[in-house]
């Protein structure tokens, strides 16, 4: 089976919908969406309104995950929360709704899928890890591979190797081992912070040929950067973009 495995989109229809056309042509069999559909970008209702029409499965992240608890809202940083203030009117009740369902864990296929870092949190980030915490990590959830987003970088741990090992992994295809378990991190789809480029990145899962393949697709930055500037969101959310 061959599941595309996206994060981090960040309201980026631009980037979202150049993610799907990549993915239409390589005979995906199911979407998964690691968290943060929404926040930083211009166009959270119509990014929530493509994933239900492909039916991709989602979790929560922790910008979803802000909508719902005001605490944490609050901690957020004034850009991100400006972006929350400003995306709220722009969602329409039943893509509340959805976010509102949200979970923050999915085990499917064998396979955990999380937001933050594991097991199962939003909101913690999984971001250069040392090789005892990356231990202790792999000790907390049972399955052989575990999905997670929330760095916009790409990585490839693998447990027993030194963790520096699956930092800045460059984009192509990995091949699984079956006695080793692996966190992955797909990388962003709408705000990439990954030194590589600004494309959109995702990645391929092919359970059946045990391999991970991670892409990078070239979109209409501008389009995006246009519209957050037009819409008035913080001019950092746009820059980001632009590297």
């Amino acid at each position: 089976m061959r599941i595309a495995v996206i994060s981090d989109i960040h309201a980026n229809l631009a980037a979202l919908e150049a993610v799907l056309e990549d993915i239409d042509a390589e005979n995906i069999e199911r979407i998964i969406s690691l968290g943060d559909n929404i926040g930083y970008g211009p166009d959270p209702e119509e990014v929530l309104l493509r994933l239900r029409e492909r039916g991709a499965a989602s979790i929560q992240g922790n910008h979803e995950f802000a909508l719902l608890n005001r605490a944490y809202f609050h901690r957020m940083n004034p850009d991100p929360r400006k972006s929350l203030e400003m995306t709220l009117p722009l969602l329409s009740p039943e893509s509340i709704a959805s976010v509102a369902s949200l979970q923050p864990v999915m085990i499917w296929n064998g396979a955990r899928f999380v937001h933050g870092c594991p097991p199962k949190s939003p909101t913690s980030y999984l971001f250069y890890p040392s090789v005892i915490a990356l231990e202790k990590i792999f000790g907390a959830f049972p399955e052989r591979l575990c999905f997670y987003g929330h760095t916009h970088t790409l990585n490839f741990f693998v447990e027993g190797l030194p963790p520096e090992q699956g930092l800045e992994v460059e984009p192509g295809l990995r091949r699984l081992e079956q006695d080793r378990r692996y966190i992955i991190n797909p990388g962003s789809v709408g705000q990439p912070r990954d030194g590589i480029n600004n494309h959109a990145k995702y990645l391929v899962w092919d359970s059946d040929r045990d391999t991970v393949t991670f892409k990078a697709v070239r979109y209409d930055v501008m389009r995006t950067v246009n519209k957050l500037r037009r819409l008035g969101f913080p001019d950092f959310n746009a820059q980001r973009l632009l590297w």
